[in-house]
């Protein structure tokens, strides 16, 4: 059998892997906003005895690597890298080895799973994609490409939601551009502003890689457990902070930013260090709580329907510092009369949501003087409602979103 033929029979066996989910009218319903994106739920495959014990899961070891490493290293860009996660989807042994091949984006620059949404970016080439904004449903969708397509086939990443309370703005972020409830497992965090739209601070549903977490007092459960797949996170974990410096006399200006990344130590921008990634996403939330509730004896978990239960990192004399971002300045354009700055063609028009990050460096920090001055994160006005958003190392997708976001909220006190 010919390599196109094993990847076109890859193919219809994922489409009836998804014709089956389907039956369902709510799993029909899910299925259908992520068949596109993201690797089949463990239980639908799981519950296909066929598809497990077919000849495909029966490949000799050496044939099944070579298979899924040519796909792999053929397929390098969407939606052609689809068939990267058909692989995936074909059944438990497939799935191990094809997670085993493909690389993070910071090895090999290219998103695959959803979970290379939250590990960081390549440290050369910037990982570049887009934001549209729709105004009527207050939804902003990130898409990965340089610009939208003719044709509407963009590779969607993330999506979020502007939800207005009486005394802050919540962005719910979410792997579906349709599903934006928390009590679903698409739900990956959110960004919460303050009254002014000042202050935003970003929390992830999974807890941090490799951080200790502290429980609050007021820590409780977003939902009740049967109301909720037992693979949902059911926290959120405060894992970043963004203000903006207010604008007390009115002067002309673009907007001054500052970001502090919790969970990234600011040792990952210095030679030889290295950013927090994570391999998968949190299996449940009572094996996150169970070193909470063994402290606490057989004291019962309250549940409440608290829009902002969340945990916090400890913080300890000994733990490494986290990572300042601050929006690179600006010049002025005397024939131009207007900031300027260099988006190497990526920003089209002005606007006073555009803005570039780069590490906070003091001069005691051992960071090459190229790091210093390398953008992390920018994000820019190329049309109505279409924004560019290109990051790098040591951001993931996820975070350099929520970042993104923040842009949007409206703050009069600081313009």
């Amino acid at each position: 059998m010919s390599f196109k033929s094993i990847v076109r029979e890859l193919k219809e066996m994922r489409d009836g892997i998804g014709s089956k989910s389907r039956r369902g009218v709510e799993a029909g319903k899910h299925w259908h906003s992520r068949k596109q994106t993201h690797i089949a739920p463990d239980q639908t495959l799981l519950s296909s005895d066929s598809s497990q014990h077919s000849l495909w899961a029966n490949l000799p070891p050496e044939l099944l690597l070579d298979i899924v490493r040519r796909v792999e290293e053929s397929e390098t860009s969407w939606p052609a890298r689809a068939v990267v996660v058909f692989c995936a989807s074909v059944c438990r042994t497939w799935r191990e080895v094809t997670k085993e091949i493909v690389q993070t984006p910071e090895q090999c620059g290219r998103l695959t799973f959803p979970i290379s949404l939250k590990q960081p970016g390549p440290r050369e080439s910037p990982i570049q994609c887009f934001i549209r904004r729709d105004r009527g449903t207050s939804t902003y969708h990130l898409c990965f490409g340089l610009v939208p397509s003719e044709d509407g086939s963009d590779k969607l990443l993330l999506a979020a939601r502007k939800i207005r309370r009486a005394t802050c703005t919540d962005f719910v972020i979410s792997l579906a551009a349709n599903d934006f409830s928390r009590a679903s497992n698409s739900y990956v965090g959110k960004l919460r502003s303050n009254f002014l739209g000042t202050k935003f601070t970003i929390y992830d549903s999974q807890p941090p890689c490799d951080m200790t977490i502290q429980p609050t007092s007021g820590m409780s459960r977003r939902f009740h457990s049967k109301q909720v797949s037992p693979r949902l996170p059911a926290c959120n974990y405060r894992i970043g902070s963004i203000s903006y410096e207010l604008n007390v006399l009115r002067t002309r200006g673009p907007r001054r930013m500052n970001c502090i990344m919790d969970t990234i130590p600011f040792s990952s921008i210095e030679e030889g260090g290295a950013a927090p990634t994570p391999t998968s996403f949190a299996q449940s939330f009572d094996e996150q709580f169970f070193s909470f509730t063994s402290l606490k004896g057989k004291e019962p978990i309250t549940y409440s329907s608290s829009p902002s239960p969340s945990l916090s990192l400890a913080s300890t004399p000994g733990s490494p510092q986290p990572l300042a971002l601050k929006n690179k300045a600006p010049r002025w354009h005397e024939q131009l009369q207007c900031w300027c700055l260099n988006f190497r063609g990526r920003v089209t028009v002005a606007s006073v949501k555009n803005f570039q990050l780069v590490a906070a460096v003091e001069p005691s920090h051992n960071v090459p003087l190229a790091e210093q001055e390398k953008v992390i994160l920018q994000f820019g006005k190329i049309g109505k409602d279409i924004f560019t958003m290109d990051y790098h190392y040591p951001l993931s997708a996820f975070q350099a979103f929520a970042i993104c976001l923040s842009s949007f909220d409206t703050k009069p006190a600081c313009e």
